[in-house]
């Protein structure tokens, strides 16, 4: 079985195929996704996928890149969070693509993310882009290897993966890793250690080879997976049996 641990089900592109995607999933073995929040409003669309699907699950949280919208505190992240089918925070983080002037509103939002997954015990999925030596800073700053988390959609460095990786985070690969022009990504998915590992797709978006410039979803995790074990020399059962077991340990609030 693998798991998608990044998808974004209730956009419109895939919200509308909802009973179509699930049967994709189960033709792929893909047994479970992570359903997760980018802004408040959305979130009740969010938890209704993990609570009409025991193949989703959800997390709640404010995306980076999202400013007209609810801005989150503590206490309503963690009320939203305190439900059996939540089973993260976020996605949260920096993007300084976005934002190029880096605003500090962003940086004390990211703050509050971590600090509610460390009041609800419950672990982050990050977002970093332009913004490695921030996110790295703050994750350490706000001792958030004390709730641990993952790099979701990884597209940095080796030396950024080896600082996530001693905060004690793990490492999510999407269709990128399988893009001809990843040559350097493909170098770091070969080396993460097996035990930090997750695969996703972060659909609709990032379709991998050979579906690239298709709406992404959450079946072809396989072909991320596919890619992984060519990289790494090693069987499509074992990037399956270990990115599913890394899944259960670090979201320890799913329940298979």
């Amino acid at each position: 079985m693998f798991i998608d641990s990044h998808c974004h089900a209730n956009f419109p592109e895939l919200a509308a195929r909802e009973d179509e995607v699930l049967a994709a999933m189960a033709a792929k073995r893909v047994g479970y996704a992570l359903c997760v929040g980018v802004k408040l409003e959305d979130f009740p669309q969010v938890l209704g996928f993990a609570e009409r699907h025991p193949e989703y699950w959800a997390s709640v949280g404010v995306h980076p890149d999202n400013t007209d919208c609810e801005e989150p505190d503590i206490d309503r992240l963690c009320a939203l969070a305190d439900h059996p089918r939540v089973v993260a925070i976020g996605e949260t983080g920096l993007d300084y693509h976005w934002h190029k002037d880096a605003p500090e509103w962003q940086r004390a939002r990211f703050r509050t993310h971590i600090r509610a997954a460390k009041a609800c015990g419950k672990p982050l999925i990050i977002h970093t882009r332009d913004a490695a030596s921030d996110t790295l800073r703050i994750l350490g700053e706000e001792d958030a290897a004390a709730c641990g988390g993952v790099m979701h959609c990884f597209t940095e460095s080796r030396a950024v993966a080896q600082a996530a990786l001693a905060l004690g985070f793990h490492i999510s690969f999407s269709g990128i890793v399988t893009f001809r022009n990843a040559a350097a990504l493909k170098e770091v998915a070969a080396w993460v250690p097996l035990d930090r590992l997750l695969i996703e797709t972060d659909s609709p978006y990032l379709a991998p080879v050979p579906q690239r410039g298709k709406t992404n979803e959450p079946a072809w995790v396989f072909h991320v997976a596919e890619e992984l074990a060519r990289l790494r020399g090693v069987t499509l059962e074992t990037i399956e049996e270990a990115t599913s077991a890394n899944f259960f340990r670090l979201f320890r609030h799913a329940r298979p």
